[in-house]
């Protein structure tokens, strides 16, 4: 088998295991082998094979980051996670300063935000770290 044709066997395994993942670097990756086998084909050395790879890989990776789909989702960002911002209902704390409240239809564990204290009352969420909300105390408005 010609080496070409290894650069395109190698890029559409990883065409496969992007349509499986759903990640778009991959997708970036296997272009970026494609690239390497038509160089290939064009008759290049090796050597220039790989910098052209290795540069569509790397410019792809950096471009794709700059857009939507590469970004990385921060939970505690309200564009994100529609929880934060929202009320939650606390009658009881654990020495832990951790609590167990009803939340969307089910049970939740929550943490109290760092220099909040353990009362019970309505609170806002302020993040959510996996399973668990992070809550801070409703400020209440002076009239």
């Amino acid at each position: 088998m010609s080496s070409w044709m290894w650069w395109m066997v190698l890029a559409f395994g990883l065409l496969i295991l992007e349509l499986l993942s759903g990640t778009f670097y991959l997708l970036v990756i296997a272009v970026a082998l494609a690239a390497g086998g038509l160089a290939d084909l064009a008759g290049a050395p090796m050597e220039l094979q790989l910098v052209v790879a290795a540069v569509i890989g790397f410019g792809g990776a950096i471009g794709l980051r700059r857009t939507r789909f590469g970004r990385l989702k921060n939970d505690a960002d309200a564009q994100q996670n529609f929880d934060v911002g929202q009320m939650v209902r606390v009658d009881r704390w654990s020495s832990a300063n951790t609590a167990r409240t009803l939340y969307r239809g089910a049970e939740w564990d929550v943490m109290l935000a760092p220099g909040e204290q353990p009362a019970a009352g309505d609170f806002v969420i302020q993040s959510v770290q996996g399973s668990r909300l992070v809550v801070a105390a409703r400020k209440t408005e002076e009239r």
